[in-house]
């Protein structure tokens, strides 16, 4: 009977090879999958201060959703009993609680139907979103009420 003998070589290079063949079959970096904004759980709210005759004085002011925005121990109780509702076991620290009509864009701070939990990265896409939206609107190209609508259907049909 034969004897193979196996060097520590041959395991670290079977090793190398199955790390590569992994990395190509099962990409680590793809994103997690969205988390759409539940028409039911999430249907949006508005802030009643932010309307088209206002905006001049609020959304379109530097800084200004920096007034608005609720304490970070408000939106992470919440956001534990929103993944509850939304299923999500993931650790909270993967997801923003997040406005479904943003601060930017005249969402209401508080109100929990304006908010739900949206995990990284896509989270941190859609604030991108937000703010070219709140740049349209600012500059005359969009009507509140049409950069609430585009902000809505974004977050409702792909997170």
């Amino acid at each position: 009977m034969d004897v193979v003998r196996i060097s520590l070589l041959d395991v670290l290079v079977a090793l190398a090879v199955l790390a590569l063949l992994a990395y190509v079959l099962v990409p680590a970096h793809a994103d997690a999958p969205a988390v759409l904004a539940s028409p039911t759980l999430t249907p949006g709210a508005l802030n009643p201060d932010v309307t088209e005759p206002t905006i001049g004085a609020t959304i379109c002011v530097k800084g200004w959703t920096a007034t608005v925005r609720p304490p970070v121990e408000y939106t992470n109780a919440l956001k534990a009993e929103q993944m509850k509702q939304y299923g999500e076991t993931g650790p909270p620290s993967a997801y923003q609680e997040d406005h479904l009509i943003s601060l930017e864009l005249g969402g209401n701070p508080t109100d929990p139907r304006n908010l739900w939990p949206e995990p990284y990265p896509r989270a941190a896409e859609v604030d991108r979103i937000e703010n070219e939206l709140n740049a349209k609107l600012c500059a005359g190209q969009l009507t509140l009420a049409q950069a609430q609508g585009e902000e809505s259907a974004l977050k409702h049909r792909d997170g």
